[in-house]
């Protein structure tokens, strides 16, 4: 008969072995995202509390995003600082879980403050969350029931890339029960947006204000413009759903949606292109183009449309122009030599003709990454460039000498246009750890089992780096850069793990391609 009291003892015995194991294996622990937590615990008031309150941050935060550590302390804080305030936006609703954009309620938000303008930064953002639960919710909150018992639509209030990150979110957590589930959703909510917005021409047709960009230079309230945004959203959502239809070997979806793609990608460069200025442009009702460079003119990139042409890549020329996009405090909105730049903020509750917003640069900053990664045309842009400009937009991230995150900035302070105002703390519409993850460090996911690293990091910038307990494809992943061996004292050079196991090691820090064993 077995002894159940030293049955038990063993059990235990053996749990905290594998379980030390297990923790010898990882290579970063927790001590540093304790030091953030509590660090920034201490400067928060906590005036909203959500399904994870500060008290419970940490012990979320271990069990569900990968831990980071690299010689940039700007990037290493914002880091754990945006993953701290992106737990403060999880809501439990009666409808499964939502993120939020608004840390307080506001007044043109649906059900439980829900807001779908910033959506696919949320999922985008998101994918890296080890529980696949709060996304899968949040997803299906937005196709089946935010507009339920709504007097005004909510899910299309805003432009949305949502089958764009839908798909990017099963690269990082294969479910294709889920795809399968949502797909006849997906499919009738593009055809939605083709009632409600596209043109004759086979354009899509946005208002700045539901682009989530009002009172920008080329913008309207009410005309008709077409705007490289939602053009480029909906020819992203199509590739997406082509992707997603041959996944789930659906030939007459994949079709339709290959056609689509085709058919709005040579639209988008035969008619949003301005050979004139080099750059992707609003093409106004009225007729014409705005004749104004904007950062929505670097959208075509986040979802790789353009072409692979050095006329198109001519138009990031504009970064490195203080004419252009350049400014002491980031990226601007629009280009700094317009006569109408920063002109429209009196009177209105925000303004997109010039100021910086985080949701732009992340999305500018994908582009550059794209275009450094997918392209062979860079024209002048550089690896030192993104990371110069991602560590710029990190920067900004302060007020008061403290970590925030707020609205929108002067370009030339870095003063939060909101001031004090509560709505603007912690204002979840942008991305952030994502560009670490995917395009600095440059983890790029796949349908098939081989791990891809694209690193964007400058050659001799970083002597070291780790990211650790990364959740990809149902398995840990841990990336280590130690140029001498002597940091982290498992080798020299770059080395990756898959489940504690090392699969790869090489001598300098470049892009490299696996299979997961």
């Amino acid at each position: 008969m077995i002894n159940k009291k030293k049955f038990t003892a063993i059990a235990l015995f053996l749990f905290l072995g594998i379980s030390g194991f297990a923790q010898q294996k990882s290579i970063l622990g927790t001590e540093k995202l304790q030091k953030y937590v509590t660090y920034f615990n201490s400067i928060d008031t906590e005036a909203v509390k959500n399904f994870v309150p500060n008290a419970q941050a940490f012990d979320w935060l271990s069990d569900n995003v990968p831990m980071f550590e690299c010689p940039d302390t700007v990037l290493e804080q914002n880091y754990y600082y945006r993953w701290w305030s992106f737990r403060k936006h999880l809501v439990k609703t009666p409808e499964g879980f939502i993120f939020t954009e608004f840390i307080e309620p506001v007044k043109h938000a649906g059900k439980y403050n829900s807001i779908s303008c910033a959506l696919g930064h949320h999922i985008y953002e998101g994918r890296w969350l080890k529980n696949t639960s709060y996304l899968k919710d949040y997803i299906k909150f937005w196709l089946y029931h935010a507009d339920v018992g709504q007097t005004k639509q909510r899910f299309h209030q805003f432009s949305s890339w949502v089958d764009d990150a839908v798909y990017q979110n099963y690269l990082v957590k294969p479910d294709q029960e889920f795809l399968k589930s949502i797909l006849p959703a997906l499919d009738a909510d593009y055809t939605k947006w083709e009632t409600e917005r596209q043109l004759k021409t086979g354009l899509f047709w946005q208002n700045d204000v539901k682009d989530g960009m009002e009172e920008s230079i080329s913008g309207s309230r009410k005309d008709q413009n077409m705007r490289p945004t939602i053009n480029s959203y909906m020819y992203g959502n199509a590739k997406a759903l082509t992707n997603i239809a041959t996944l789930l070997k659906d030939e007459n979806l994949k079709a339709k949606y290959q056609a689509k793609s085709t058919i709005l990608k040579k639209l988008v460069q035969d008619s949003l292109w301005n050979s004139t200025s080099s750059f992707f442009e609003t093409k106004l009702a009225k007729g014409g183009s705005a004749n104004v460079r904007e950062a929505i003119g670097f959208t075509p990139w986040d979802f790789n449309l353009p072409d692979d042409r050095a006329n198109y890549a001519k138009a990031w020329d504009q970064l490195l122009d203080t004419a252009g996009f350049k400014a002491p405090w980031g990226l601007t909105t629009a280009e700094r030599r317009n006569p109408t730049f920063r002109t429209r903020g009196t009177g209105h509750s925000c303004e997109w003709d010039g100021a910086l917003w985080p949701f732009a640069s992340s999305q500018t900053l994908k582009g550059l990454s794209n275009l450094l990664v997918n392209y062979k045309n860079h024209g002048k842009m550089t690896s030192e460039i993104f990371y110069r400009e991602l560590h710029q937009y990190a920067l900004s991230h302060i007020k008061n000498g403290k970590p925030y995150l707020g609205e929108y900035q002067d370009e030339k302070t870095g003063e939060w246009l909101k001031g004090d105002n509560p709505r603007s703390s912690f204002y979840n519409h942008s991305t952030f750890n994502d560009l670490i993850i995917n395009d600095l460090i440059g983890v790029k996911p796949r349908i098939d089992n081989v791990l891809e690293i694209y690193p964007l990091i400058p050659k001799g910038k970083w002597d070291w780096f780790a990211l650790d307990n990364l959740s990809y494809h149902d398995k840990t992943i841990t990336l280590v850069w130690d140029k001498t061996g002597k940091k982290y004292n498992k080798g020299k050079g770059f080395l990756i793990y898959v489940d504690g196991k090392q699969i790869y090691q090489a001598k300098e820090l470049k892009p490299v391609r696996i299979p997961m064993n």
